[in-house]
């Protein structure tokens, strides 16, 4: 017994391989959708001032990313931004400060590191680079005026009054203080510079993945614009920014898996739609293969039991057998005296069978014996066809035998999760073999 229990476990695992090997099919790549927010932070020719936090030039920003990957190395993505970039400067000299709202759209190539060379690709950590072109919309406004209308004059003290410093009437001036609402249109006197501009985004991150379709994007972006009139002020080099974000990205379809080699010449569209014994179901349909041709068949690929023996009616010589009487390979009835000197020898037969097998387990010894099985059937055409019911279903061509190929089927539906059929029934169903 312990040999036939291991027989089914090196079974199952060659099943299991095989289905699986079956199963990787490479499946086309479809794209994946990420969303998330982040951060600006604006670089240009103003905010060098003193007293002035880092913060001044924070400003929050969202983006949406829609990538094409296109085989292990490459992916291509469409990138939108939308926020804001601010700063400020506060010195003796000038008292700057500018906010305007963006929104950029770029399109990238990303070259992925999770591709079987460096990271597997099924990796929890898979690392990104990229780089692309972009174009981008600003239109920057001044904090020049508080919530009362009163413009802002920088006095050497460092204060904020509502007058000129050199104003006949400085002595009377109030103290006031900046609102941070950016309500005035910036413009230059000398020029009429274009809202909006090319930039190059260069940057990269990495993917966390959290589920099968899911993970989560840490990435960051050097935004190098092709113009220097974002913060409203020309003064050497063209601006920059940097957009920092944590996305949730979703990749669309299943996950992509390369196929086994040996698999790479089979069609299994074709397979999908084979009937090899053209009986009108398609074999990964047809719950009894190997039907003849010209026999009746149901819809499961199975020939029509009218009597329903367990014989097929191309096979049945007694076609109107009684409901519930026990039939032998040929669905003729049998009597209590021939059901006991079936069994008898049966007994006897199995009980050998079971001995040797304990000494050679092997499949070719399987096949021995279904071939000494098959003979003996056709030289005692009364023999018993008395399959268990619960184990009648691996019958797949109702010939009242289990064969070794249908215990491989059995197997199969098993790993597939078509199958009634659980640990203990297949060991059952190994056991019978011997027995009948």
């Amino acid at each position: 017994m312990k040999n036939k229990k291991a027989l089914l476990f090196v079974l199952l695992l060659v099943a299991g391989a095989c289905v699986y090997g079956q199963k990787t099919e490479k499946a086309k790549q479809l794209p994946s959708v990420a969303i998330g927010a982040g951060i600006l932070s604006f670089n240009g020719d103003i905010g060098n001032g003193a007293n002035l936090s880092s913060f001044s030039r924070i400003r929050a920003g969202y983006n949406l990313t829609i990538e094409q990957r296109i085989g292990k190395y490459i992916g291509v993505s469409l990138n939108g931004i939308y926020g804001k970039l601010s700063d400020s400067e506060r010195s003796k000299e000038r008292n700057l400060n500018f906010e305007t709202t963006i929104m950029q759209g770029d399109l990238n190539l990303v070259l992925h590191f999770d591709n079987d060379l460096i990271f597997k690709r099924n990796s929890v950590f898979a690392p990104y680079l990229f780089v692309g072109i972009g174009y981008l919309k600003f239109d920057p406004y001044g904090d020049l005026k508080d919530k009362n209308d009163s413009s802002y004059n920088y006095w050497s003290d460092g204060t904020i009054r509502d007058l000129s410093e050199t104003d006949p009437l400085s002595p009377s001036a109030s103290i006031i203080q900046r609102d941070y609402s950016f309500e005035t249109q910036l413009t230059d006197s000398s020029t009429n510079y274009q809202r909006g501009t090319l930039a190059i985004p260069i940057g990269g991150g990495f993917n966390l993945k959290v589920l099968r379709n899911l993970s989560v994007n840490v990435g960051a972006t050097y935004y190098l614009s092709f113009s220097d009139w974002i913060d409203n002020f020309k003064e050497g080099k063209n601006d920059k920014y940097v957009f920092a974000n944590v996305s949730i990205q979703y990749t669309f379809g299943k996950d992509k898996e390369e196929s086994n080699p040996i698999y790479n010449s089979v069609d299994f569209s074709a397979l999908d739609k084979l009937d090899s014994d053209e009986d009108g179901v398609s074999d990964g349909d047809d719950r009894c293969p190997g039907t003849p041709k010209g026999v009746k068949t149901n819809g499961r690929g199975c020939p029509d039991d009218n009597d329903e023996d367990g014989v097929p009616d191309y096979k049945d010589k007694e076609l109107m057998t009684k409901q519930g009487a026990v039939v032998d390979v040929n669905g003729i009835t049998q009597t209590d005296k021939m059901l006991q000197e079936n069994q008898s020898k049966f007994d006897s037969l199995a009980t050998e069978r079971s001995e040797l097998f304990n000494e050679n387990p092997s499949l070719s010894y399987l096949k021995d014996i279904e071939a000494k099985s098959t003979e003996a059937r056709k030289t005692n055409p009364n023999t018993s066809n008395n399959i268990p019911i619960a184990l009648k279903p691996a019958d797949k061509n109702n010939d009242g035998f289990i064969s070794t190929d249908e215990i491989a089927s059995a197997i199969d539906l098993f790993f597939e999760g078509d199958s009634n059929f659980s640990v203990e029934k297949l060991n059952d169903l190994i056991d019978y073999f011997f027995e009948q």
